[in-house]
């Protein structure tokens, strides 16, 4: 069983930056590919990133590639979501959520979720 509670959302300017971060419960975090997703009002769930068990490979939708970070420190059972530049239809509630494998984009693999935290960007 894996626990995740994200935190680090808020209010933006267009062109500004914000870190997520989603802290994990349980000794076998390392375990688990990360990925965080987003659901903006009225849409699907999306992908965002992913990153591997060990964090040595990592995965971006086309939408944020070149925009953001994603990271993990398994000492502390955390994985960070660095956004930069952010423009209005980054505004969703992202979530992060655990895959008992290395890496995957497909939220059909993800077992445990967060609540989410929500960002909102302002023009």
């Amino acid at each position: 069983q894996v626990q995740l509670v994200e935190s680090g959302g808020g209010l933006v300017q267009a062109g500004g930056s914000l870190r997520l971060s989603c802290a994990a419960s349980g000794r076998t975090f390392s375990r688990y590919g990360v990925g965080w997703f987003r659901q903006a009002p009225g849409k699907v769930r999306e992908f965002v990133a992913a990153i591997s068990r060990s964090g040595g490979s990592t995965d971006y939708a086309d939408s944020v590639k070149g925009r953001s970070t994603i990271s993990r420190d398994n000492a502390k059972n955390t994985v960070y979501l660095q956004m930069n530049n952010l423009n209005p239809e980054d505004t969703a509630v992202y979530y992060c959520a655990a895959a008992p494998v290395v890496l995957t984009t497909i939220r059909a693999g993800y077992e445990f979720w967060g609540q989410g935290t929500q960002v909102t960007v302002s023009s």
